[in-house]
């Protein structure tokens, strides 16, 4: 994915503060999408990428991607925390996520509501509430649920090939009990509000597939041809 520069007017990444959000739910449509490592949110987001026309934004990948910018003043305070298993300051992510929605709506279709798949965000309480004031408002966050052990199978798994360093059992316990401790409280506020879509991610991608397709109509939202 390549490295994401902030607009000229944002020399930093901290996100100022607003009175509105940037952007209306009434022209786009934001889903969280959360899970523990190794739920499969990257393949569910693919899937529905491929046939709702969401843009799938990783919050993890822009991330990375900031991580190795060069000239990226945040480079190496964001490695430190990814490979602590630490969640990266809230003012960061947030501004890079706005930076990356700005760049998909300047250059998307005129007259098409622009949609949103946010994979791995918000991971505290603080990120939910800064970017639903100040970025858009979500319309309900998909979550996967799955046990630890599961997880943990398919990162080993994952690690003989992927090459990420946090893909490794200490990382894995250390970013399991991070979202535990840290993400599902986030879960719980949005449950409460009944805006959570909780999918079992125990089977096959394509059961849970079919699973998730079903919720999205639920939801109001149709397949884009």
């Amino acid at each position: 994915m390549p490295a994401l520069n902030p607009p000229p007017d944002h020399k930093k990444l901290s996100a100022p503060e607003k009175d509105t959000p940037t952007f209306s739910p009434n022209n786009v449509s934001v889903i969280y999408v959360l899970g523990g490592p190794g739920a499969g949110k990257g393949t569910q987001c693919a899937n529905l990428v491929r046939d709702y026309g969401f843009k799938h934004l990783s919050a993890g990948d822009l991330l990375r991607a900031e991580q190795d910018r060069p000239d990226s003043q945040f480079g190496n305070m964001i490695k430190e925390y990814i490979t602590n298993g630490k969640i990266v300051p809230m003012e960061v992510t947030v501004q890079l996520l706005e930076n990356a929605m700005t760049e998909d709506i300047n250059s998307g279709k005129e007259g098409q509501k622009s949609r949103f798949l946010i994979d791995g965000f918000p991971r505290k309480m603080d990120q939910a509430l800064r970017f639903e004031s100040a970025v858009c408002p979500s319309k309900f966050t998909l979550f996967f649920d799955c046990p630890e052990d599961v997880m943990q199978e398919r990162l080993i798994n994952r690690g003989k090939t992927s090459g990420r360093s946090d893909d490794n059992a200490e990382s894995i316990k250390k970013r399991f009990r991070t979202f535990v401790e840290t993400s599902m409280p986030v879960v719980d506020y949005f449950e409460k509000e009944g805006k959570v879509v909780k999918v079992s991610a125990v089977k096959g991608p394509d059961e849970i597939y079919e699973e998730v397709k079903g919720r999205m109509g639920e939801r109001g939202f149709e397949m884009r041809k």
